[in-house]
């Protein structure tokens, strides 16, 4: 006998699975918050003595928060959607959001990779950022994919 809800089962373990690998980056956001240093490009963040980002240029229009703090908040903003993405009710509105976040994040894979192939970068820089940058694609679509509703349901 065929199981009548096996499309709502697939979808609903395809939200768990994005969920835990949205978990397992919240936390390194906070236990490993170099990973995500050159992620996060020069001009989003506030010139910051402190954090060593002196030299960086003055004008930066959209310099809201430091790099740590910009950090900080993607993590929390992956936090979220893991819980949102785990409910049917918030499921599309949370995978929209994720699909536009994860499109954002595009810019940051860029420059990074842009600086490994700069004078400053290393091979080993190039291979990460070379490798994490086409990896933004396949979270999109699965993102996107997850605002789907079932069979039946209403929009």
């Amino acid at each position: 006998m065929p199981f009548p809800s096996s499309g709502r089962a697939a979808r609903n373990l395809s939200a768990a699975a994005m969920s835990a690998l949205l978990l397992a980056s919240a936390g390194k956001h906070f236990r490993s918050p170099g990973f995500y240093r050159q992620v996060v490009p020069d001009w989003l963040c506030r010139q910051d003595a402190a954090a060593g980002d002196a030299a960086a240029p003055a004008n930066r229009a959209y310099a809201v928060f430091s790099r740590e703090e910009w950090i900080a908040v993607s993590g929390l903003l992956e936090a979220a959607a893991a819980v949102g993405i785990l409910f049917p009710a918030t499921r599309r509105t949370t995978a929209t959001a994720l699909s536009v976040l994860f499109t954002a994040f595009l810019a940051g894979h860029i420059d990074a990779l842009r600086h490994a192939f700069g004078p400053e970068g290393t091979p080993r820089q190039r291979r990460i950022h070379a490798a994490r940058l086409p990896l933004q694609a396949p979270l999109i679509a699965w993102a996107w994919s997850l605002r789907a509703a079932g069979p039946g349901s209403q929009r």
